[in-house]
């Protein structure tokens, strides 16, 4: 008997964006490299839990939320699995496919191997290839094994959909048989081997982050053709518009003063007092995954996270370290109220802010309402997560939100006054936002026009080199 999965709550998508713009970059590349070979071995020492796997379907459950299938494949109030999520890119939207064992519109006539295609190499049971605004490139890492018990859960614990999401359609030269010129180039289809040096806890960290968990999808950054630079593995990246910071063991860059004991926590329930508070993607990824794997898991993420090689982009101190508790209400309370556009700083956050922040920015007691001191949101020199905290708010999906969404209150300007106010009392000084950059957060991802005409003008010159090239070679070998 299938066990129909939970819904999940409507999704801010900042990483399915970010997925999708790679996925336009890499439909556009002209030439074809040689990659290393792929062969499809199963890795030991890295099995679930032995408290997830007493069946197949059970394994294959647990696998499916720590690849978080979920948060893309189901559509705002749609069927669990069911596609059509509409992920926004600057070229027009990649909707997500029906994942569910319906034979008419779904994966129901797949068969595993088949199956397993599309999680290491990113191609479908009609031989099209796939976009990776579907991460296959960390998914192929993923075990023969557990690859047979995934696809055991979603023929036998997924309810099927008979219904067909929207199709994806992107304009010319963004065709899915383009990908292959960038699969030879960047995509290496072979499973986690494990490493005989490290600890089984170790190896399975390894195997969670570079794969299922999908970590480096978001927190590495991209090189030209959007492939993720290894050079700067976990290193920080700029996506969708949210800042996926640096997650290397750099003392001040990234969490490398942070505990192991203080990662568990925060992939568990997405605040650490002192630290930092979750929101956006972030939060997505802890309510929909991270918080539903096991203590041991998240430790093995952990200990793997905290032994890679640091990477430093030349911060002074960590993000978490600014601020102080700090009370300048007194100053503007009792006078007369201006007019919310003529409002400063500290007006704007006593009306918004401080009767959940609390006066000096120190949160509520029991720590549910975070504290804006030593706080990385206010840390970074990347103030994106603060503008877009402020527009969108901080839903949680399943849990109680903590903060409400202040886009139809806010303009542009007065966004840009608060965040700075908060910047300067309670965070990062030197870390400015401006109106022109919240207008833009506020945008989102438009149909970029401008965009398909230069590279449509790039491919037909490119086109035109390689034509005059020939012929000046035909003309060549004849004399």
């Amino acid at each position: 008997m299938r066990q129909p999965i939970t819904p999940p709550a409507p999704s801010v998508h900042g990483t399915r964006a970010a997925l999708a713009a790679a996925a336009l970059w890499a439909a556009c590349l002209p030439a074809l490299a040689q990659a290393p070979a792929a062969p499809d071995t199963a890795t030991p020492g890295v099995a679930a839990p032995a408290a997830v796997a007493d069946t197949p379907v059970q394994r294959g459950r647990y696998l499916a939320t720590a690849g978080d299938c979920v948060a893309c494949h189901t559509a705002l109030g749609g069927a669990p699995m069911a596609g059509g999520l509409a992920m926004a890119t600057p070229l027009g939207p990649i909707y997500s496919t029906n994942i569910t064992p319906s034979k008419t519109h779904g994966i129901g006539n797949y068969t595993l191997e088949q199956f397993s295609a599309v999680l290491r190499h990113g191609k479908r049971a009609d031989g099209a290839l796939l976009y990776p605004a579907m991460p296959y490139t960390a998914y192929a890492r993923t075990s023969d094994a557990d690859i047979a018990d995934l696809y055991a859960y979603f023929m036998q614990g997924v309810a099927p959909v008979d219904s067909a999401p929207p199709a994806t359609d992107l304009p010319f030269p963004f065709i899915r048989p383009a990908m292959l010129a960038w699969n030879l180039l960047f995509h290496n289809a072979r499973p986690y081997q494990s490493n005989a040096q490290q600890s089984p806890e170790w190896n399975r960290g390894a195997y969670l982050t570079q794969g299922l968990a999908h970590c480096g999808t978001c927190h590495t950054p991209r090189n030209p053709f959007m492939a993720e630079d290894n050079g700067r593995l976990l290193a920080g990246a700029e996506l969708g518009g949210w800042y996926a910071p640096n997650i290397t063991p750099d003392a001040n860059d990234g969490i490398g003063q942070w505990s192991p004991q203080e990662l568990v926590r925060y992939m568990r329930r997405g605040i650490v007092a002192g630290k930092a508070t979750t929101g956006g993607p972030m939060a997505e990824a802890i309510d929909h995954s991270l918080h539903q794997l096991t203590e041991g898991d998240l430790h093995a993420i952990a200990t793997y996270l905290l032994s890679l090689p640091a990477v430093s982009d030349g911060a002074r101190q960590p993000a978490f370290s600014w601020g102080q508790a700090r009370d300048d209400l007194a100053s503007v309370r009792g006078q007369p109220v201006p007019a919310l556009t003529a409002m400063n700083g500290a007006q704007l956050y006593d009306a918004f802010c401080a009767s959940c922040h609390q006066a000096q920015g120190q949160g509520s007691g029991d720590g549910r309402l975070p504290a804006l001191l030593h706080n990385t949101r206010l840390g970074h020199a990347n103030t994106n997560n603060l503008v877009l905290s402020i527009l969108q708010g901080v839903p949680r999906y399943g849990r109680d939100s903590i903060m409400p969404a202040f886009a139809q209150e806010l303009d542009d300007a007065q966004v840009a006054t608060l965040a700075n106010y908060l910047l300067q009392n309670y965070g990062n000084p030197a870390a400015k936002v401006h109106a022109e950059q919240v207008h833009s957060l506020r945008a989102g991802t438009p149909v970029d026009q401008r965009l398909l005409t230069v590279v449509r003008w790039g491919l037909g010159l490119g086109v035109l080199a390689l034509l005059l090239f020939g012929i000046w070679l035909v003309a060549r070998i004849r004399r």
